[in-house]
């Protein structure tokens, strides 16, 4: 198997194992007779143990080789996906998501791990703008095929489906010549050695947080789109998968645009007018979720007495959101590439903890989202004005020091 493709394969596994079952959320509530914010424990812990996972497989796919990494993560991720199918109940889900999570963390940071070890440069950057392509290629059609199939199989099928997705990436792994050839030494206190490295880098450490954060809205959008689509706008689950397939297609078109822009344009110049885009579409969802028109700053901290959505639309709510979507796809291979120059060793643990950084502040956009908030959409152009702040000021002290 080609290794490009090897790459984008392994790429897709975080998204496929997020957004392919989001259609069923709802039919759980109703089915095991659970509120959403406990539904959404199984997205929730399987963000969290992903992210944990990453810490572990860096450093060991630095120690003894990114294949055999892959090989054990990818079957663990087929066993989670067969243990999810066979739940029954949100506890065992829970679990099982745990044991999904552990496999598709190896997945997610050898993709990282693999662009810079087999790619240098322009050559890189364009790798990881077609990774932006593909990683949201497989939420945009995953929720869809996911409300297809509850059309006509129960929600487990859908682990299933996801069982049988890995299979050509477990092969491919299988077929990959390992491409370190300069491995590390040692056991754990090595291995925390190299993320005290890390954390002592300041340009990596500083670019890593800030651009993180830039992912709230949009993760916040993962968790709680079912339920302002399907219960406050009251749509079908199909409907509901076309206009998650709209924001989707917003990221994928903000990467594509990225791979064209990046040979020739300076980097900064890029991200600073993501940033710009960004900023702009969270500000827009502020005017029309009705937030607009709060008359002071104490409103805006006390998100219990925000509004209900009142005349917002759903097509009204997903114009800004596929506004953000296609700034942040276009600034994520950038920032990517600039956060993986600052290191030259260590790289899949460096992968490893940006890719950990990344999750974990999706984890909280979605537990934060799934409370009972009387205006979610306003949450979440709070969470985007902050998400592209942080970075700005990172961007800038940074020159400034440089």
């Amino acid at each position: 198997m080609n290794n490009f493709v090897l790459v984008l394969l392994l790429a897709a596994f975080p998204a496929l194992s997020t957004d392919m079952y989001l259609p069923a959320i709802p039919t759980l509530c109703t089915i095991w007779n659970i509120p959403l914010a406990q539904a959404n424990l199984s997205l929730v812990a399987f963000f969290v143990s992903f992210s944990s996972f990453l810490l572990i497989h860096g450093p060991l796919s630095d120690r003894y080789g990114r294949r055999p990494v892959l090989l054990g993560g990818l079957s663990l991720y087929i066993a989670g996906c067969l243990a999810c199918a066979a739940s029954p109940s949100i506890t065992v889900l829970v679990l099982a998501r745990i044991l999904q999570a552990f496999g598709a963390a190896a997945a997610s940071a050898m993709s990282l791990a693999l662009a810079k070890d087999l790619y240098t440069g322009d050559q890189r950057k364009k790798v990881l703008a077609y990774l932006g392509v593909i990683i949201p290629l497989c939420p945009m059609i995953a929720p869809t095929i996911g409300a297809s199939m509850l059309q006509y199989l129960s929600w487990r099928g859908i682990f299933l489906f996801q069982a049988l997705l890995a299979l050509p990436g477990l092969y491919g792994s299988f077929r990959l010549d390992e491409p370190l050839t300069q491995r590390g030494s040692g056991g754990v206190l090595v291995a925390l050695r190299r993320y005290r490295a890390l954390f002592r880098n300041t340009p990596y450490l500083i670019y890593t947080l800030a651009f993180s954060v830039v992912g709230f809205p949009f993760f916040a959008y993962i968790a709680g789109s079912s339920d302002i689509y399907i219960t406050g706008f009251g749509l079908s689950e199909q409907s509901f998968g076309l206009y998650f397939a709209f924001n989707a297609f917003a990221l994928m078109l903000g990467s594509l645009l990225a791979a064209r822009l990046c040979v020739g344009i300076a980097s900064r110049t890029i991200l600073y007018v993501s940033l710009t885009g960004m900023l702009l579409s969270a500000l827009a969802l502020f005017g029309l979720s009705d937030a607009a028109d709060i008359e002071s700053l104490s409103t805006l901290v006390d998100f219990a007495a925000l509004p209900s959505p009142g005349s917002l639309t759903p097509l009204g709510f997903a114009a800004p959101m596929f506004g953000y979507s296609l700034f942040m796809g276009m600034s994520r291979p950038i920032s990517n590439h600039m956060i993986l120059e600052q290191v030259d060793r260590d790289t899949g643990t460096a992968a490893a903890l940006l890719t950990f950084f990344i999750f974990i502040c999706g984890a909280a956009a979605m537990e934060l989202i799934s409370l009972d908030w009387p205006s979610k959409p306003f949450v979440i152009a709070v969470m985007g004005v902050l998400g592209t702040v942080l970075p700005f000021l990172a961007m800038l002290s940074l020159r400034r020091v440089k």
